[in-house]
């Protein structure tokens, strides 16, 4: 499930590509509720996920910008929805924005049979662990995980993908139901890069980090309901880590999903199959 909400600009303003925290830190205050406690401590991945505002570039008093919102948990997009509505100043640093309106957003990957493709415009944070560096011929100091860059193929990345996905079924999917590493086949047919770049990140108050992010189109074909379950937690959770900071944030590109028994979209994506 999904929110959209609608922004609308108070002033002229530059559009901050810095935007990670300010927006992360108005959501997280919308959560701001004895019974979310436990979530704004947890170490583990809260399910959150969201988009960047959009559209990009400079704004004009009276723009409309747009922020979607996801999670496996409705309860927590209730809240949220709840107090934007109650609470409608929408700052994000040197952007003064005003929520306009929220509307629930469904979205799916489609039935068995369905191929389309997931794009990620927020770049991914995939990190390979130290104890995989030999694994993988990766020449780096071994206390730290490293970045994943092209260099180091396909391999470690979709791996990372799957074990956070595994872990993000585990904590949002029933018990008895299968996560991605129990099934056969990968999560995507295909992985186009569309670029790597590095970003510095303030993670928290008074600490910036600088990350490596890949921005990715994946397509895929839809094996079965399993399949279709795990792409779609992907929706709500988003890929990679730091989903609620931004990024991972993935959205269905609506013009390449081709339903079952019609015409193929494989190799639109100009990606790497594997």
């Amino acid at each position: 499930m999904r929110l959209l909400i609608r922004l609308r600009a108070r002033a002229d303003a530059r559009y901050n590509t810095a935007y990670h925290r300010g927006l992360a830190g108005r959501i997280w205050r919308a959560l701001d509720e004895p019974e979310f406690s436990e979530l704004h401590d947890s170490e583990e991945p809260s399910g959150l996920s969201f988009s960047n505002p959009y559209p990009f570039g400079s704004i004009t008093e009276g723009d409309q910008l747009n922020v979607l919102v996801a999670s496996p948990n409705d309860d927590i997009l209730r809240s949220i929805g709840a107090n934007l509505i109650e609470d409608r100043e929408f700052n994000i640093k040197e952007m003064p924005l005003t929520v306009e309106e929220i509307t629930g957003v469904h979205t799916d990957v489609g039935e068995p049979g369905t191929q389309g493709v997931l794009e990620c415009a927020t770049g991914l944070v995939v990190r390979i662990p130290p104890w995989q560096f030999e694994e993988y011929g990766i020449d780096a100091p071994s206390d730290t995980p490293e970045f994943w860059k092209p260099e180091h193929s396909l391999r470690p990345l979709k791996r990372q993908l799957e074990n956070n996905l595994d872990r993000k079924h585990g904590l949002f999917c029933p018990e008895h139901l299968p996560g991605p590493s129990d099934v056969e086949g990968d999560l995507f047919d295909e992985y186009e890069l569309i670029k790597t770049y590095s970003l510095p990140v303030t993670v928290t108050d008074g600490v910036e980090e600088t990350y490596i992010l890949s921005k990715f189109r994946f397509g895929y074909t839809v094996r079965d309901d399993d399949h279709r379950r795990h792409l779609n937690l992907a929706l709500d959770t988003g890929l990679a880590e730091r989903n609620s900071l931004g990024f991972g944030f993935v959205n269905v590109r609506e013009d390449e999903r081709v339903p079952p028994g019609t015409t193929s979209v494989t190799n639109k994506t100009g990606g790497q199959s594997q």
